[in-house]
């Protein structure tokens, strides 16, 4: 409950066009919580791993509490002095944003991350490119009631692509889609890569892929933690940085995520097979 791991998923891609490596440091539901003063220790973890870019699947704030608004601040504009951050949104930086009450506070800690570089994407596209590959960034903004407790309707195919369009045949296509509910979804829209979080690693952890319950109040959610497989997309869900609603962890780390685009591919990498689990310990 004091600290972090870093896990390492490798992603094996025929895209890479120069057969660099292009590493990114994924970050969710840090929910206000500090590693060292001004997040020193993940500041220093997140720089150690060289990524190429930091990408921000929401929920690094509280809705009701301003003064986490500061502290995910403090540790965004540090990264974007160094890489380029890609920031979508979660339930608690949208409900904050919907508040009449918070929502001008909201709107500050956005303007100020815009204007130190960090990208915010609104079911909005961005394209940029690394080590000669061009990446396209798709923020998922899902309306607030696919975040009802316990229950929320399904997420059409159809009115994702409402949302966020269909993603062309070029470059290497990466959707940030803060709740892994609609996992299914998600693979099928065609994203070779899905960052997910909001379940919190299932709050008691059985296994790679398994877990107990989710702030969404749900028992044993599908696509709850872990690395998930169809056909050549790939779904990585973080257990996350803090916990908020049930701050519980069981068998169940806080963790800083790298996942490294690789420009071979793997016959494993089809089957999805536990093999392409990396993992370097960070207790």
């Amino acid at each position: 409950m004091k600290t972090f791991r870093t896990r390492t998923y490798e992603i094996h891609s025929r895209k890479l066009k120069s057969g660099q490596k292009v590493r990114f440091a994924f970050l969710t539901d840090l929910h206000g919580m500090t590693y060292g003063n001004n997040h020193q220790y993940l500041y220093e973890e997140i720089l150690r791993q060289k990524p190429d870019a930091v990408l921000v699947a929401g929920d690094m704030i509280v809705t009701r509490e301003k003064e986490t608004l500061q502290t995910a601040a403090g540790l965004l504009v540090r990264l974007s002095e160094r890489v380029p951050v890609f920031y979508a949104l979660g339930n608690h930086e949208y409900k904050m944003l919907l508040n009449p009450e918070v929502r001008q506070q909201y709107l500050n800690y956005e303007r100020l991350l815009t204007s130190a570089g960090v990208c915010f994407l609104h079911n909005e596209h961005i394209f940029s490119r690394f080590g000669g590959t061009d990446f396209i960034f798709y923020g998922l903004e899902l309306p607030i009631e696919y975040y009802h407790k316990p229950n929320s309707p399904a997420l059409s195919l159809t009115a994702l692509e409402e949302l966020i369009g269909t993603p062309s045949k070029a470059g290497v296509h990466i959707l940030l889609a803060h709740n892994p509910k609609y996992g299914n979804t998600y693979l099928s829209w065609g994203a070779d890569l899905i960052l997910s979080g909001h379940y919190h690693g299932g709050i008691l952890r059985f296994n790679e892929n398994h877990g107990l319950t989710c702030p969404q109040y749900l028992l044993f959610p599908p696509y709850c933690c872990g690395r998930f497989q169809s056909g050549r997309s790939t779904m990585i869900v973080s257990a996350g940085l803090g916990e908020h609603t049930i701050p519980i962890r069981l068998h169940n780390p806080r963790e800083l995520l790298v996942i490294e685009f690789c420009p071979t591919e793997r016959k494993s990498h089809k089957t999805g097979r536990k093999s392409l689990y990396g993992n370097t310990g960070k207790d």
